[in-house]
């Protein structure tokens, strides 16, 4: 294990992965997720929210927890949305921080260890922000609508609020409530820490190809219910301010 000053500061983790029809991809991150947690602190644990996936990732899952104590799996019998899984995951979460990614591969679990090295006295929470998206191009469009639109209406001061790669001290959850059943999730959690007086600090992080399976948010109805929720989102947060009252 490290020992530097970085490792006072964690002490424990809790790795929280939601997945959904990502057999090809979950157990490379859950062994890389493995590798790094053991090197800062022997106090850990890695979370898979199963989200009612319908190919093979309930199987290698279970293969998986049967080597690996660390490893605790939970299965959605139907699928429940991004969001209802990463609150699933955060709730069963028990270390002092929770790191959490996707189980899509397009991110490397192995960068945990620079946001780990961002963390400093005062810091709350280590945002990742993509180097350059890796996305066919129709994707990047509609991925820059979404960030501009969802920060210009938030007000939020962070250079990637759509990316899912996030060290946060547990203890925040104790003082905030998260609703989102979608992916909508993100940007109502990023409001929630930034109003609260949360502190942030950012780590450029890689974003790769996506290998295996397909992304379930690039088509045009998730793409209009997303904006929906987003609308209802900006209603409660910049209009009524519920969370602050």
């Amino acid at each position: 294990m490290k020992q530097t000053a970085t490792k006072k500061i964690l002490n424990s983790i809790s790795v929280v992965f939601p997945a959904y029809n990502d057999g090809g991809t979950i157990p490379s991150m859950v062994l890389t997720a493995l590798i790094v947690a053991r090197r800062w602190t022997s106090d850990f644990e890695i979370i898979v929210i199963n989200d009612g996936s319908k190919d093979y990732t309930a199987e290698v899952l279970d293969e998986l927890a049967l080597h690996i104590i660390e490893l605790k799996v939970v299965h959605h019998p139907v699928n429940q949305g991004y969001g209802a899984t990463l609150r699933h995951g955060f709730s069963l979460a028990s270390k002092e921080w929770i790191f959490y990614t996707d189980g899509d591969a397009q991110y490397n679990p192995l960068e945990l260890e620079n946001l780990i090295e961002a963390l400093h006295p005062g810091i709350d929470i280590v945002n990742g922000y993509k180097i350059a998206r890796n996305d066919p191009l129709h994707r990047k469009i509609i991925g820059k609508i979404y960030h501009y639109v969802s920060r210009l209406a938030f007000g939020f001061r962070l250079r990637d609020v759509d990316c899912d790669f996030r060290l946060i001290r547990r203890e925040i959850f104790d003082q905030i409530k998260l609703e989102s059943l979608d992916g909508a999730i993100c940007v109502e959690m990023v409001k929630k820490f930034q109003d609260m007086g949360f502190k942030f600090a950012e780590v450029p992080v890689n974003h790769y190809h996506r290998q295996y399976g397909k992304s379930q948010f690039f088509n045009w109805l998730p793409i209009l219910r997303s904006l929906w929720h987003l609308a209802q989102l900006w209603w409660k947060l910049v209009v009524q301010k519920e969370h602050i009252a």
